[in-house]
């Protein structure tokens, strides 16, 4: 299964990739990602809390995959074993023209329970997405 969310934001991949990475900040501002400690480089361990609106909230410890700055961010979540539920997010952050970007959020779930799950994530998840993109676009947009 795979959600998908983007956005056209108008600013800088370098002022979107600042907001994104400051994890510091997330509880001021990010309405889906609220809590995200640990160091954002390829290997580490995260511990990261999630809560849709509306939706209770989960916390998870994923392993960073990919860091590109001012383009990519990626990290694979597992609960407990390999194939139970395995969810790779990635951000994406396409430079567009006119000093503008477009900024994708994916993520790509596997294993034996993703099925059981898939209302959930087709609703609560999906809105998550949307709402943390939308407040992205808002900050990067007003500074």
């Amino acid at each position: 299964m795979v959600l998908e969310s983007e956005i056209e934001i108008h600013a800088s991949a370098e002022k979107v990739w600042k907001l994104l990475t400051d994890s510091s900040k997330f509880p001021e501002w990010n309405p889906f990602i609220r809590r995200l400690s640990g160091k954002l480089a390829v290997g580490e361990k995260l511990v990261v809390f999630i809560r849709p609106s509306g939706a209770m909230g989960m916390e998870f410890k994923p392993v960073v995959l990919k860091v590109e700055p001012k383009r990519e961010l990626r990290w694979l979540g597992r609960l407990l074993l390999p194939g139970i539920f395995d969810g790779e997010h990635i951000f994406l952050i396409e430079p567009l023209d006119d000093g503008r970007v477009c900024f994708y959020q994916r993520e790509i779930l596997t294993g034996f329970l993703v099925p059981l799950m898939k209302r959930f994530l087709d609703t609560d998840t999906r809105r998550g997405f949307s709402e943390m993109n939308q407040k992205l676009k808002e900050l990067a947009e007003a500074a």
